[in-house]
């Protein structure tokens, strides 16, 4: 039947969010397809690294789960190779979860990590928090503002020395030149940016950037400040031993 002129459109189905699962063990990648497509999500799998890469560089996807221990390449040389030409949110899943895996995993660029066996609920958790840091969007604010002045609001254009902070637009400049950060990285920039010369305290940035409660890891914090410091200069994050960091003025 035609549909009258008076008649609205029906809204458009929001698009389904494209994951690409890295994992090399066969029983945990159908497990972890059958669960995540449950919960509304369009998978690709892929059973090594170099596979992963192959299928990462020919489609899009809004997010990455890679495991560790991968044959071909593992996934930190896969999660570094993402990061050369993307910063889409990526999420590591290991065997272990000692040290030598969370950091190594962090320092080539991931957002956050899983240790294995992961719960459904607590790997679904931990990819929504991922895919909302990716879809921050601050509402629009008042005008410029900079670094001297009070705590900053939503919408401004910030400036501390050289480190320019467009917080409705999105965008980093460091001495005018643009600046690439990923979801994780800009909204960790945000948090300090509101408070500016403030303390803010590990758990305080786990609960607000990570969405995580008191027993988060904090070592996704040190590693994600180490990051933004590599980026716009080892001096604008400052760390107070025993507290946490600050965003100099």
């Amino acid at each position: 039947m035609p549909v009258s002129p008076s008649t609205p459109a029906a809204p458009a189905s929001p698009r389904p969010v494209r994951v690409l699962l890295v994992e090399d063990d066969d029983l945990m990648r159908r497990s972890f397809t059958v669960a995540l497509e449950r919960y509304g999500y369009r998978m690709k799998t892929a059973a090594d690294g170099l596979e992963g890469l192959d299928l990462f560089r020919d489609e899009s996807f809004d997010l990455l789960i890679l495991d560790v221990m991968l044959p071909g390449l593992d996934g930190i040389g896969l999660c570094r190779r993402v990061r050369e030409t993307s910063l889409v949110p990526v999420l590591m899943m290991s065997a272990r979860g000692d040290g030598l895996d969370v950091v190594a995993g962090l320092e080539a660029g991931a957002d956050d990590y899983v240790v294995k066996p992961v719960d459904t609920y607590v790997l679904v958790a931990r990819i929504r928090s991922l895919l909302r840091r990716a879809t921050y969007a601050p509402a629009p604010g008042p005008g410029p503002a900079t670094g001297d002045g009070p705590a900053p609001s939503e919408g401004q254009v910030l400036v501390f020395g050289d480190l320019t902070i467009d917080t409705g637009g999105l965008e980093v400049f460091v001495s005018g030149s643009p600046v690439a950060l990923t979801p994780t990285e800009l909204k960790l920039l945000l948090a300090f940016a509101a408070h500016p010369g403030i303390v803010l305290e590990r758990h305080t940035l786990l609960r607000d950037v990570w969405d995580y409660g008191w027993d988060g890891d904090s070592r996704v914090v040190d590693l994600c400040v180490q990051r933004l410091r590599s980026k716009l200069g080892r001096d604008r994050i400052e760390t107070v031993r025993g507290f946490g960091y600050k965003l100099r003025r």
